[in-house]
């Protein structure tokens, strides 16, 4: 469901694997390993969970980080 009422989108379970393979395989192509940290950086939608999902499934730890913290905030966390 987006920010905005009345907004969503409807996923299968079939096409988020399918997004969650291709997300994994681009993340490995772009030299992301198992242990490898990911700071994910995206509005709530159906893509950021896929994203969460092929850090899960290549062994990346990551962390979820949205828009609305300062830049401070958002330099901490990424830091951390």
């Amino acid at each position: 469901e987006k920010d905005e009422p009345g907004e969503e989108v409807r996923v299968t379970y079939r096409e988020l694997l399918e997004m969650t393979c291709r997300l994994g395989n681009t993340l490995k192509r772009q030299g992301v390993k198992r242990g490898d940290r990911v700071t994910i950086y995206m509005p709530p939608c159906p893509l950021a969970v896929a994203s969460m999902l092929a850090c899960a499934r290549i062994g990346a730890v990551h962390a979820v980080v949205f828009a609305g913290f300062s830049a401070e905030s958002l330099a901490d966390r990424i830091q951390d």
